[in-house]
């Protein structure tokens, strides 16, 4: 668990999960996978207009998305690394498994298919940026530029990175959206490590497509650990040197197991973001503060813990290590 010495420390390193805490698909994927399959020629849906298609007309292909991608799964763990299959072709045997049972007699599925929806996935074309997420990468820009005598954010020096259950798509789809990736990653060549800047607004992204394992276990935590060490190696972010002994580590993301109880169980603080406020509480008992404190049963053994939370990156100013900060505290059960 982290340590109330972190309560004293002036460094933060603060890593995001990416899907669903940076950004979301615009679309339904099984709708998106729908449309695009009607639009060459597959019929997997009801023969009607495509403006009067609904969510249940695309139900079909849900399922048979989540079949595929559970075989794949199984027969090229880590989306295909494993194997040396590697992430496109991966995801390529993805789509075409999704298909197979919608084909007529003698149709294959197109290569312009999986072509488009391999496109759509890899950028911004396939997700939509929650909206408090460029405005907190800006702050955190003004902040490393202007350094105010008095600044909200109490941080003398903030890295940022990424940690998520991914392939190596995610860089990729930030950087589509305007954010500065730096090219730290496990394995990373010599060469990439001499384009990093510290002007980047993400110093480094561990995936579990790299690192072998997935959120919860500990090894990603200790990989971003690894590459903060090796960002303030390679970095002249200042005239004295820093260790990252000298950072509180804090993780932020939208899955009670996977994030916040993966990164707590790993010695990090953490916050959960609410997205969906599928956690919040009842709107009399809400604070009108950004960030909560709040209690969850745990049915399993009967204990209660409590759940640092916010629904909006900017409440992450008010974090503090220990995990209070301005936050409130609600008697809500989470279900």
């Amino acid at each position: 668990m982290p340590s109330s010495k972190a309560i004293g420390k002036r460094n933060l390193l603060l890593a995001f999960d990416a899907f669903g805490t940076l950004y979301k698909p615009n679309v339904p994927i099984p709708q998106a996978y729908g449309r695009a399959a009607l639009r060459h020629g597959i019929q997997c849906a009801p023969q009607k207009a495509e403006d009067e298609l609904s969510s249940e007309d695309f139900e079909p292909i849900r399922k048979s998305f989540g079949r595929a991608f559970k075989g794949e799964s199984a027969r090229n763990p880590n989306y295909g690394k494993a194997t040396g299959l590697g992430a496109e072709k991966w995801w390529a045997s993805v789509i075409t498994h999704t298909f197979r049972p919608f084909l007529k007699q003698g149709q294959n599925v197109p290569d312009a298919l999986i072509s488009d929806l391999l496109t759509r996935y890899s950028t911004h074309e396939g997700y939509t940026l929650f909206p408090d997420v460029l405005p907190f990468f800006q702050m955190l820009r003004s902040r490393s530029r202007q350094r105010p005598t008095e600044p909200d954010w109490r941080w003398d020096k903030t890295v940022v990175g990424i940690i998520t259950n991914s392939d190596d798509r995610v860089p990729f789809v930030l950087e589509s959206f305007g954010l500065k990736i730096g090219p730290r990653r496990i394995g990373s060549s010599g060469e990439r490590i001499v384009q990093a800047s510290m002007d980047d607004d993400v110093s480094f992204v561990v995936l579990s497509y790299d690192v072998g394992f997935e959120k919860p276990d500990r090894r990603m935590f200790d990989a971003a650990t690894q590459m903060l060490q090796e960002t303030l190696a390679d970095s002249s972010i200042g005239d004295a040197p820093v260790s990252s002994r000298d950072f509180s580590m804090l993780y932020v993301g939208d899955s009670l197991e996977h994030d916040y109880l993966g990164a707590r169980e790993a010695g990090w603080d953490a916050v959960l973001v609410d997205r969906f406020e599928k956690l919040a509480v009842e709107e009399e008992q809400a604070s009108q503060e950004p960030m909560g404190l709040y209690s969850e049963e745990r049915a399993e053994n009967g204990a209660v813990m409590e759940v640092v939370m916010c629904n909006n990156l900017a409440a992450l100013a008010g974090w503090q290590p220990g995990g209070l900060g301005h936050v409130e505290k609600h008697a809500k059960s989470l279900s």
